[in-house]
């Protein structure tokens, strides 16, 4: 080489070192200007010494941390890796820290919109809970709750938040083993794969080049020079190099790649001695594959030296990428498979032991195509030739995957439902049950005491089980969240997340058809059970109650209607707003966090229980936007499952007197809208020493008669 050749060489690469060195200035910051502000803070508590950050190179998502010149860790927003939806249909964001080793220094949640802890847990107990994920190490196993053994470590979950905090763990723990696997502080995640496959190396079948193209032995890219011009689009490559006119079909490489250790395949393509040859240059672990080319462009590069790396081709596998250096490459000059086209350009590159490469496992040939902008700019464009060897070259044993592994390998939805099977269970039981009393009805109405023993027991199991113990207690927010969604994208992930409350919803839908607003009002929700139980205690111990005379109190319905649609616009604009708004309900007060909340809201909840005990669910009757948005659709029901006679409103008035939330108008018939299908006046309906109509027929028929003979003789029942 002489003298010029050398200074230019020189230059350049002084050059290069320049260009990287002012690309790392530019691209480092102080700690003090890192955005958002909640995430520095993360960082400055974590890592109080360090004082500059510097986006990592091929990652610009993982921030390098530094005291000086000392790399102290690392750390990212969970939010550029995975965006798993959480119970608000919308992900979290954590910022999380790790140190050199892929231990967990610091994990907060930076962002988020979950309604439980918008309004309601306060976001200390959110800190107390992701405080419980510094130290461990990042390809640990963590599961929300449970206890730890060798195998998995629990953390303490947060009450009222359950869904919230499983997505919170999901989020931390998987971008935490991702970026460690990235930065080669953990291992990947062998155990999801499956048993590497063993080559047969002792079948073998004569095939042509023909043979062997055909069942997919051999695979082939063919790039066209308008495939690449048309790939930098966009770019600041676009119309360099570009094809002239008529240029554009023609090709730009025709490439063909083989897996050689299978015989059929490598000894027709190598002939015997030469595969021979191969077979014993390679180590245990290790693999070969042909790569042949045609075209004006090279798949090993004019910029290749000795020493150096093959920077146009490269192999991927199960998200790795391995790169060939010169001493895995061979020359590829002889070849014999009958038929075999002639190449410009012939290699052998050997898959070292490390890379631990499966044969069986599809892979992918990338080709790098690269096009300079400028003397140190280049723009870069990835072509794969994918690869599958044919099932007939190779075995793999059967793994058996065990029920915690399937389980790991789930989406979310799915791992939560198999964590709360118990209460899936003893959830469905109760709707069967709540069924068989809806379908047998009319028989279970003509026992009295034994229908309000059977009312009063599932009132109970609604409340301690549904509400208390499952978190079951249907919202506003979830009628919001999926109009929302229906407007936004709606994905079923959303609603999954939360099996009990997606249960509910399916069956209120069901329920809705054939009975109405009415059953889910009066049979399944946990805070209007709370207040019918409460009311019960107090007729018992003789509290006295009032009714709201009829004409306040149809008007008086409207209330919930108007709530509703002020909800329903606001939500339009905000969700988050909505969502505080929605406090109207007592709900997360009285039912999700069980009154451990701050004192207004508390005061609220307590204060509509107080009222409903001289005054059935008032709340209910007046107030819920919830129960206003399910008595919307009531008039679709398909039946009417509530008997009245001729005579009710007029002349007996019975039934309207005892409905205790006034659904029964005063000319008899009932309004669905407003009813919570209590029963009581079915009860009645059915009682011949009750109802007046069927105590006219009793008392007929003792005297011969058959019925009244005019509505007159029907006693008229006055009730102050």
């Amino acid at each position: 080489m002489d003298m010029g050749a050398l200074v230019g060489l020189a230059v350049r690469s002084f050059a290069v070192f320049l260009f990287t060195l002012v690309s790392t200035a530019v691209l480092a910051m102080p700690v003090d200007q890192y955005e958002p502000v909640a995430g520095r803070q993360v960082i400055e508590q974590a890592l109080p010494s360090v004082t500059e950050m510097v986006p990592r190179e091929g990652n610009r998502a993982i921030q390098e941390l530094y005291a000086g010149d000392e790399l102290k860790g690392y750390a990212y927003q969970s939010l550029d890796f995975v965006q798993t939806p959480a119970y608000s249909g919308k992900p979290v964001n954590a910022m999380v820290v790790l140190d050199t080793e892929g231990t967990i220094l610091a994990a907060k949640v930076i962002h988020h919109d979950e309604p439980i802890l918008l309004v309601g847990i306060p976001e200390s107990k959110l800190h107390i809970f992701t405080d419980q994920y510094a130290g461990l190490k990042a390809d640990q196993r963590v599961t929300v709750g449970g206890t730890s053994n060798e195998r998995k470590v629990a953390v303490d979950g947060l009450s009222g938040a359950t869904v919230t905090v499983m997505v919170i763990n999901e989020v931390i723990m998987r971008t935490a083993h991702r970026v460690g696997v990235e930065l080669g502080m953990v291992e990947g995640g062998e155990k999801s794969r499956p048993p590497k496959a063993t080559v047969d190396k002792e079948a073998f079948e004569q095939k042509s080049w023909t043979e062997l193209t055909g069942d997919g032995s051999i695979r082939r890219l063919l790039l066209t020079r308008g495939q690449v011009d048309d790939s930098f689009k966009g770019t600041p490559a676009e119309g360099v190099d570009a094809a002239g006119k008529g240029q554009r079909d023609r090709p730009l490489i025709d490439l063909y790649t083989a897996y050689l250790d299978a015989p059929t395949i490598g000894r027709n393509l190598l002939g015997e001695s030469q595969y021979q040859w191969l077979m014993s240059e390679l180590k245990p672990g290790e693999h070969a594959i042909a790569v042949m080319a045609n075209g004006r462009y090279s798949f090993k590069g004019s910029g290749y030296v000795r020493g150096g790396i093959f920077d146009r081709v490269q192999i991927r596998q199960f998200g790795d990428t391995f790169n060939f250096r010169d001493l895995d490459f061979y020359r590829l000059s002889d070849v014999y498979a009958e038929g075999m086209l002639e190449f410009s350009e012939m290699a052998i590159f050997i898959i070292r032991q490390q890379y631990d490469f499966d044969p069986g496992t599809p892979w992918t040939l990338e080709l790098t195509v690269k096009r300079q902008t400028g003397p140190l700019d280049s723009e870069f464009q990835v072509f794969p030739l994918e690869y599958q060897l044919p099932d007939q070259y190779y075995t793999r044993p059967e793994r058996v995957v065990t029920e915690e592994e399937w389980l790991e390998s789930q989406p979310m939805w799915v791992q939560v439902w198999y964590q709360k099977e118990f209460q899936i269970i003893v959830l469905a039981l109760g709707i069967g049950v709540l069924l068989f009393i809806l379908f047998f009805q009319d028989w279970l109405v003509k026992k009295p005491k034994m229908m309000r023993w059977i009312r009063h027991a599932f009132l109970t199991y609604t409340l301690f089980f549904i509400g208390w113990y499952a978190l079951g207690q249907l919202s506003i927010v979830n009628v919001l969240t999926f109009v929302n969604s229906l407007i936004s994208g709606f994905k079923w992930e959303t609603f999954l997340i939360d099996p009990v409350i997606f249960i509910l919803w399916a069956v209120v839908a069901g329920i809705i058809l054939l009975w109405g607003r009415a059953v889910y009002c009066g049979w399944l929700c946990p805070f209007g059970a709370l207040q019918e139980l409460l009311n019960e205690i107090a007729r018992k111990l003789k509290v006295p109650q009032y009714t709201v005379p009829f004409a306040v109190h149809e008007r008086l319905w409207a209330i919930k209607y108007i709530i509703l649609l002020v909800l329903f616009g606001v939500s339009l604009e905000s969700m988050a707003t909505a969502e505080k708004l929605a406090e109207v309900e007592p709900f997360k007060t009285a039912i999700t966090l069980k009154f451990d909340r701050s004192w207004p809201f508390v005061t609220y909840a307590v204060l509509l229980l107080v009222v409903n005990l001289f005054t059935r669910k008032v709340f209910c009757r007046y107030m819920c936007p919830l129960g206003a948005a399910l008595a919307l659709p009531t008039k679709l029901r398909v039946f009417d499952w509530l008997k009245r006679r001729k005579e009710c409103g007029n002349p007996c008035r019975l039934c309207d007197h005892e409905c205790e939330v006034q659904a029964i108008h005063p000319d008899g018939h009932i309004n669905y809208m407003e009813c919570h299908y209590c029963l009581d006046c079915q009860m009645t309906y059915f009682d011949d020493h009750k109802c007046p109509p069927l105590i006219v027929k009793r008392r007929g028929k003792r005297r011969g008669h058959n019925a009244p003979g005019h509505p007159e003789e029907i006693p008229v029942v006055q009730v102050s």
